[in-house]
């Protein structure tokens, strides 16, 4: 599975009309392919809906998001899916005398086949309305698209209320499905403005990225791909953010030589733990074995020595201060600091070795405390920060809700700032290059959502950081934290229906990583 492009929505609509201007793809053909697509594909991921004929209402607009709704009504109709006797078009207004739009013209198909239409604009006419909806099986949001500028209003706003109040009955609540996006989600939508609620998104490849900022992305629900819409060569000709998963991005990760011996798997040192926080050190670690190092050496506070050497099997522990542990930079290929440290003032002299090391090219990964400690400061190239809100506010003092509302602007900013990687940890991953590549990963697995993931995560970034950097690999930043994010997030996504210890997900970690690198096959 390769990557898949993310645009903004005005990206979104420049290519919707070079395709019909340039390509001759006319609007009735891409409504009508994004429709039955969209039907197919809902169709095939829950056929048991089907199975009784489901009472299905379309909640529409005036744009082509209502016609694309009007279409699977239509598709499903003409399957034998549903009946028009169990189906519904509420309309967000009647057209007008003389106007003309595919919206409408797909109204007057159903109108034929009988479908019940009735219009938000006359509700007081309709006092069975919220029985319509209530009743509803399956409830297709079409209300609005990508074309929205602004928060949704008047009826739009309303009929989003009507199906959000829905949700307050647990017991047999419609099943709502939005079209490309959740109808009030745009580019420049933040908390607060209305928004659908939805269970499902049919996303309409290239998606938008819009719908992937941590703030927006709970109301999408689960996110289904639609593809088959647009030709392949006119949606590569845009540039966006990339969807990334492991299977795309752990193929840009070389494998490990069957004559390797521990030092060419590569050599992690980590500085991490503190009194309190020698879970996080022991965790990094873990995190960097299962990730494929060679050699893990763990430089840790005399105070703690003893507790985390008795729980650091394989690993190299070492005390602070001891004739070994200055010396150590200068033949790692990878330094990881932060996890569990502190940001004491004996903090800063090690970061700033550290970064003597990374203007030789020796990788480094700034965790945790370690970020705190690395503000205002502008690297070589070869280094990773990987901040969550919380981290990411100390380092910039900007508010964690604006980060979590839109953070990619942002995020690319401090990335050129600070000539860095950042990996943007939530339940949504966002990385952002110097160079302007977007990576995105959706989580939303909240098993991970637990202290000592974002430390898993900074040890799989040092490990294959280490290996690409003693194979000579030409050691890119980026897919290396891409390909680490996406090792923890499918590593969840193995662990998704159930609570877990990180050192656990470690170890499936361990499996995925083992079976891409050292076998070339895929986990099973």
């Amino acid at each position: 599975m390769s990557s898949r492009l993310l645009l903004s929505c005005e990206d979104s609509k420049a290519l919707d009309l070079e395709a019909q201007n340039q390509w001759c793809f006319n609007v009735f053909s891409l409504i009508e392919a994004a429709g039955r697509n969209c039907a197919q594909v809902f169709t095939a991921a829950f056929p048991e809906l089907f199975i009784n004929h489901p009472r299905v209402t379309i909640a529409s607009g005036t744009g082509n998001n209502g016609a694309d709704g009007m279409v699977m009504l239509r598709y499903w109709l003409l399957s034998g899916l549903t009946d028009a006797s169990n189906s519904t078009l509420v309309l967000k207004r009647m057209p007008k005398s003389g106007e003309t739009a595919p919206w409408i013209d797909l109204l007057r198909s159903l109108e034929k086949m009988k479908v019940k239409i009735i219009s938000w604009e006359n509700i007081n006419a309709s006092p069975d309305l919220d029985d319509i909806f209530s009743k509803s099986d399956i409830i297709i949001d079409g209300i609005a698209g990508t074309g929205l500028s602004g928060p949704l209003k008047d009826g739009a706003a309303e009929m989003a209320a009507a199906i959000n109040s829905l949700s307050k009955n647990k017991n047999n609540r419609p099943f709502v499905v939005s079209l490309d996006l959740p109808s009030g989600i745009s580019d420049p939508w933040e908390p607060g403005m209305p928004i659908i609620k939805a269970d499902i998104t049919l996303a309409v490849e290239p998606q938008k990225y819009c719908v992937f900022t941590p703030a927006a992305r709970p109301y999408a629900g689960t996110i289904l791909p639609v593809t088959g819409i647009f030709p392949g060569d006119l949606i590569n000709s845009y540039k966006g953010a990339q969807l990334l998963n492991w299977e795309s991005e752990s193929k840009k990760i070389p494998k490990v030589k069957a004559e390797s011996y521990k030092h060419e798997r590569g050599v992690v040192e980590i500085h991490a733990g503190s009194i309190g926080a020698t879970g996080a050190a022991i965790i990094a670690s873990r995190g960097a074995q299962a990730s494929g190092a060679g050699l893990v050496r763990l430089v840790v506070d005399n105070e703690i020595h003893s507790i985390i050497a008795s729980s650091s099997s394989g690993v190299m522990v070492i005390p602070t201060g001891s004739g070994s542990s200055d010396k150590l930079m200068q033949d790692s290929d990878a330094i990881l600091l932060g996890p569990g440290w502190g940001n004491s003032q004996e903090r800063v002299k090690v970061l700033e070795n550290a970064i003597i090391s990374e203007k030789n090219g020796t990788a480094i990964i700034l965790d945790a405390d370690a970020i705190e400690l690395a503000k205002g400061k502008t690297f070589n190239g070869n280094t990773i920060l990987t901040p969550h809100p919380g981290e990411f506010n100390r380092f910039t003092g900007i508010d964690k809700q604006e980060l979590l509302k839109s953070p990619i602007p942002i995020l690319q900013k401090y990335s050129r700032l600070c000539n860095a990687i950042i990996v943007f940890k939530s339940h949504v991953i966002i990385i952002a290059a110097p160079d302007g590549r977007l990576g995105i990963l959706d989580g939303m697995f909240p098993g991970l959502a637990t202290g000592g993931s974002g430390d898993l995560l900074s040890g799989f970034c040092a490990a294959i950081a280490a290996r690409m950097n003693r194979e000579k690999a030409n050691f890119d930043a980026y897919n290396c934290a891409a390909a680490a994010a996406a090792l923890l997030i499918r590593s969840g996504e193995i662990l998704k229906n159930r609570f877990t210890d990180p050192l656990e997900v470690a170890g499936i970690a361990a499996d995925l990583a083992g079976c891409i690198w050292l076998s070339g096959k895929d986990y099973e």
